[in-house]
């Protein structure tokens, strides 16, 4: 059962002496459907994943230029990230008008029908469009985090934070095995596909089936079974009513209306009306901790390029030499490790610690992270493979473990920042369009490494600038709270 909803204008968190002595129990009734969209939202890029390059290949959009592969998978992966980059801020903030429910339903049918016409693609053009659609109207990644906070309260939601590694852990293992194993059917199982023309005609559309099953499948939980947890402001089909209102003032407009007539019609009050709500939302506190989530997802993910283009790397250019094999053994241990070890520990050590001391020493970790990669080289170098480089390594992917404790922490000061419980999804969308911007220029901080193994360069070029990206996140939590509940809205 949801949790008691407060008076729209009710600040998030209590003062210190205000919280209940008692944890509240989770709302496993509505919040095993967040961690099944969750892995939905997940599978899409796992399953995505190991046929994408081939999927290139077999479309020939490349004319047999095998180092153009890696350009259109990219290209691939940005007509996704940008457009909802784009858009998240528009759905949060539509899912504190209308509800969450509507909006989320709005995004698991987007992933149902991109999915099938992914797979049903035979041009780049198609393949472009399908991902393009799919990123504007997917508002999960905000959606997700602020239902989330709707349905718990400063007591439990560190606990739900700590489950939350596990659908993305169990879409690690599913979603590689379905796009590697169902791509390509008719020639990989002959005996049991290869009467299916369809299959023959598109050879990766039983792989995109799966996420899209999937997605079918939590689209019909959610609409019978999904409880609205939002303070919904006006009903759906009176926002409908007010967007048409609003296109008919603008076609007005384009044929020569007055300026007096306009403004009589009420148009540039609404305007201002929707501006000054989104300005009520950017408090300092906002702001304060955009920068802070920015700049650690700035971080993060530039190191998350790093690893693999490191690892492949020939010892002599400055990295390991390790093959795919090695490799994938690599992260899947760390991705299992990752969501166990925030399972288990994560909610015990923020009630021990507090949410600022483990984002601390997690932002604490990214120097070590660096270092590392030299380090580990270097050992490569002196030794081979020897079992001092697999003890760096490993060392290295156990500070990525407390690094990314900080995530679920940013999440509780952006609870807490929210000016009240009806601008949560505002807040989240906000937070969410800074980091995804982040996260899509993140990518490209790789190419620093790149840069400095060449003939000539310093080597230490690539880690000075990823040092001082740590240094940035680590400045921008300067002005984080010891604890998100002093972040209370005191008017």
């Amino acid at each position: 059962m949801i949790p008691r909803q407060d008076n729209e204008e009710t600040p998030l968190l209590q003062q210190p002496e205000q919280l209940m002595t008692a944890k509240t129990p989770l709302p496993w009734d509505q919040f095993w459907i967040i961690l099944f969209l969750h892995f939905s939202h997940s599978l899409v890029f796992k399953t995505l994943a190991p046929f994408t390059p081939q999927l290139i290949r077999d479309i020939g959009v490349t004319n047999g230029d095998e180092q153009q592969v890696g350009y259109y998978v990219n290209f691939l992966h940005l007509s996704y990230h940008v457009p909802q980059t784009l858009a998240v801020l528009y759905w949060s903030r539509l899912s504190d008008r209308i509800g969450r429910k509507p909006v989320i339903l709005t995004a698991s049918f987007a992933i149902v029908t991109t999915m099938l016409s992914f797979g049903l693609s035979r041009t780049f053009l198609g393949l472009l469009v399908s991902r393009v659609i799919c990123g504007a109207f997917n508002g999960e990644n905000g959606i997700i985090k602020s239902m989330m906070m709707d349905i718990t309260d400063a007591t439990n939601l560190p606990n739900a934070y700590g489950y939350m590694p596990l659908p993305s852990m169990l879409a690690a293992i599913i979603g590689p095995l379905a796009g590697g194993s169902l791509s390509r059917p008719a020639d990989r199982f002959p005996e049991i596909f290869g009467r299916y023309g369809l299959l023959k005609t598109y050879p990766y559309l039983l792989a995109c089936t799966v996420p899209a099953l999937c997605a079918c499948i939590l689209w019909l939980i959610m609409y019978f079974h999904l409880k609205e947890s939002a303070s919904t402001k006006a009903p759906f089909w009176e926002m409908i009513k007010h967007k048409q209102w609003l296109l008919r003032q603008s076609y007005q407009k384009r044929f020569a209306l007055s300026r007096d007539a306009l403004i009589s019609s009420g148009e540039a009050n609404s305007e201002e009306v929707s501006s000054k709500s989104l300005s009520a939302v950017l408090t300092p506190k906002v702001l304060a901790v955009t920068a802070s989530a920015s700049t650690l997802t700035l971080f993060a993910v530039a190191i998350g390029r790093l690893q693999p283009l490191f690892y492949a790397t020939p010892i002599e250019l400055g990295g390991v030499s390790l093959d795919p094999p090695r490799m994938g053994l690599i992260f899947a241990t760390g991705g299992f490790a990752d969501g166990i070890f925030q399972l288990l520990f994560y909610a015990r050590l923020h009630d021990r610690l507090g949410a600022r001391a483990i984002y601390m020493a997690g932002l604490g970790s990214s120097i070590p992270i660096v270092l590392l990669f030299p380090v580990i080289n270097a050992l490569a170098r002196a030794h081979g493979m020897s079992f001092a480089v697999w003890l760096a390594i490993s060392v290295q992917r156990a500070l990525m473990i407390v690094l990314d404790m900080c995530f679920p922490c940013i999440g509780l000061f952006i609870r807490a920042a929210a000016p009240n419980r009806a601008s949560i999804g505002a807040t989240n969308g906000i937070v969410q369009l800074v980091s995804g911007v982040a996260r899509i220029i993140a990518p490209a901080c790789a190419m620093v490494f790149s840069y400095s193994m060449q003939e000539g360069r310093d080597a230490w070029l690539a880690y000075y600038f990823y040092m001082a990206l740590a240094f940035l996140a680590i400045g921008a939590s300067m002005v984080l709270p010891r604890d998100p509940s002093l972040w209370e809205e005191r008017e």
